[in-house]
């Protein structure tokens, strides 16, 4: 049995924490958070200790994984203070707000010789793993263009979001996660350039990228989280090739969180049939993406997301930050 324990408790702790909820193998242990009011309700919700303070946590109780679900400025901090006690770490995403951060954060978890992955879930997510399936086969032939899409308000939770010493903006905390699954497909970058809108608080809270992939492949990617009042969270992918073209398009209500108003529909076209509508089976992806973790803890086995990956990924995010603002095509 495998002890977790969750540093944390907003939104996305609490997603972690019925991830955890539902694999056998695993029992979340506690929950810390500096909101008593938060913490004690996920600690109530899953039967599991609440303590205010992580280092507290980290002493007393018998953990194995810790899941980081903090605001992005804090992740390297208790990066940091896991490590130091020897857990094995699934940080949330963005990993980092700077490249060095990144690096400072693998560096370390290396050094200490615990597990690291950042729960990019998307690449856990059913229509996405299946769309990796058919390009690793060929179905699509040379890659003419694929586009991404993250459409989305603000929380309505928090506040942090809006500052870009704490979050980064959109860049971070939504394109970051197409960017990531297209380096999944296509592996390293290129060139990058970029426009947007910088909201006045100094966030570049509406970003649309173009990438070239060093294996020549070309991307479109935008995520924004200043989507007009009642406009759904949207996520989109589409990629077309010689052969086919693969479209999934997810809508979930207010913000992703409202998952009870969500719908899906994944078409798969081809040259010499009519379109196929996907009907793509999956385990819940937060759950699976758990899994694969206690899978390379148990076995000693290198991450499913190796933290260079990530740091990779943060140096997309950097050079597109860079093409903003300087107005120019950034070569990697």
């Amino acid at each position: 049995m495998f002890m977790s324990a969750i540093i944390g408790s907003g939104f996305i702790g609490a997603v972690h924490a019925a991830a955890i909820s539902r694999i056998d193998e695993c029992k979340l242990v506690a929950v810390a958070d500096i909101n008593e009011t938060a913490g004690e309700k996920v600690a109530a919700d899953f039967n599991c200790m609440f303590y205010t303070d992580a280092e507290e946590m980290l002493k007393k109780e018998d953990i194995d994984i810790i899941h980081i679900c903090l605001p992005s400025y804090l992740h390297e901090e208790y990066v940091q203070l896991s490590a130091k006690y020897k857990k094995h770490v699934l940080c949330e995403k963005p990993f980092s707000l700077t490249v060095d951060s990144a690096k400072r954060m693998a560096d370390l978890c290396e050094k200490a010789d615990v597990k690291l992955m950042v729960a990019q879930t998307v690449r856990w997510w059913p229509e996405f793993m299946e769309l990796k399936k058919r390009y690793d086969r060929g179905e699509f032939g040379e890659i003419h263009m694929a586009y991404s899409s993250r459409l989305a308000q603000h929380p309505n939770w928090s506040t942090w979001h809006r500052d870009p010493q704490k979050s980064g903006g959109s860049l971070f905390d939504l394109n970051m996660h197409n960017l990531d699954f297209l380096y999944h497909l296509f592996g390293p970058v290129a060139s990058v350039y970029a426009v947007g809108w910088k909201s006045p608080s100094g966030c570049w809270n509406h970003v649309c990228a173009s990438l070239i992939f060093k294996n020549g492949v070309k991307a479109i990617d935008e995520g924004t989280n200043e989507i007009t009042n009642e406009y759904p969270f949207t996520a989109s992918f589409r990629m077309t090739g010689e052969k086919a073209t693969f479209d999934h398009k997810f809508t979930a209500g207010f913000n992703i969180e409202n998952l009870n108003a969500a719908s899906a529909q994944t078409v798969l076209f081809t040259k010499d049939d009519k379109p196929q509508p996907l009907q793509i089976e999956g385990m819940d992806a937060y759950e699976a993406q758990t899994r694969a973790f206690i899978d390379c803890v148990k076995n000693n086995k290198p991450a499913p997301i190796p933290p260079s990956e990530s740091v990779d990924v943060m140096r997309i995010v950097a050079a597109i930050e860079q093409s903003l603002e300087s107005g120019e095509v950034v070569v990697l």
